[in-house]
């Protein structure tokens, strides 16, 4: 897999982090219910940032591995 396509998912997902988080700190949730969806969208990226990263280097130790 191309390392670009998962460096351009990761600043999608990194974009929508930080807009959630600008909502949180701004005040801008309406209520309890609404603060909790937005930390647990926060929660569900950085997730799958992890698991990018995660994807990522064992592609690399592949691609590694074949090069030699």
């Amino acid at each position: 897999m191309d390392n670009q396509i998962l460096e351009l998912l990761n600043q999608k997902i990194e974009e929508q982090v930080k807009s959630h988080s600008e909502a949180l700190v701004e005040g801008q949730s309406k209520d309890y219910a609404h603060y909790r969806e937005l930390c647990g969208k926060i929660n569900g990226l950085q997730t799958a940032q992890r698991e990018i990263a995660e994807l990522h280097q064992r592609l690399k130790a592949d691609d590694e591995l074949y090069d030699n």
